[in-house]
């Protein structure tokens, strides 16, 4: 088992308004691994990543890092594409490196880079409004990765996509956890795209984001259309399943 690239200890986050979104969660998040965050609408999924990324901080309990420098080399990938409408793609993934001070002509071969990498070289000039919502959701990936992280947060980034597109991504996004070895935290409804991604799901339940079960799942496993179709795939889903439905409140 590797390492924990940061740990939350006994967090909890209760917002202005008085809504309590977490209350006393430790989670590791262990380097290397795609971890899922998996569970019903309102049970502190999102929160989780919010705190890990800076956006807010806990009310109660830490994040701890094991190594400092990796809180500052994040890549964050929201379910809204969020692209500025009046630049181009080249000149959207090339944002994060110009807020740095990196200059567009030496931050231009790591965008292309970026590009290729999701399959967008061709239209690096073209606007967000020429764009399918794959192709938008493509080029946040992009620029998530423009910055070369060692953890990536995405937050129900395919959830607005037709299945067709999603199940695509969820592919591409596997060959790309491969090529570049980072860090994964995932968030997701989909009990499909949990199975399918994961090294490890998380599954949580509402309120305040108690852990319902830990479903470890074999890094080592093929992730394609076999696997898909696989009794191994069909035994993850019936577990995570069974955890969203006592996440819900539900009987087994």
């Amino acid at each position: 088992m590797s390492h924990a690239l940061l740990s939350l200890h006994a967090v909890s986050k209760t917002f202005p308004n008085g809504v309590t979104a977490l209350t006393g969660l430790d989670l590791d998040v262990r380097e290397g691994e795609t971890l899922t965050l998996l569970g019903p609408s309102g049970c502190g999924k999102s929160t989780v990543l919010r705190l890990i990324a800076g956006l807010a901080r806990p009310t109660v309990g830490a994040i701890t890092w094991a190594n400092p420098m990796a809180r500052k080399n994040l890549g964050v990938v929201f379910q809204d594409p969020t692209l500025l409408p009046w630049a181009n793609v080249f000149d959207n993934v090339w944002l994060p490196l110009r807020l740095a001070g990196v200059s567009r002509a030496t931050a231009e071969p790591r965008i292309k880079e970026a590009l290729a990498r999701v399959g967008l070289s061709d239209f690096a000039n073209a606007l967000p409004r020429e764009l399918s919502g794959g192709m938008k959701m493509r080029c946040a990936i992009a620029r998530a990765l423009v910055t070369n992280p060692s953890l990536i947060l995405m937050d129900e980034p395919f959830a607005a996509l037709d299945e067709v597109t999603r199940f695509k991504l969820n592919d591409d996004l596997v060959a790309l956890k491969r090529d570049l070895r980072a860090t994964i935290v995932f968030v997701t409804h989909s009990i499909y795209e949990s199975a399918f991604l994961s090294t490890r799901i998380v599954v949580m339940s509402k309120p305040r984001g108690r852990i319902v079960e830990e479903i470890d799942i074999d890094p080592a496993l093929v992730r394609d259309a076999e696997f898909r179709m696989s009794s191994t795939f069909s035994d993850i889903c019936r577990r995570a399943s069974r955890a969203l439905r006592e996440a819900t409140g539900e009987a087994a």
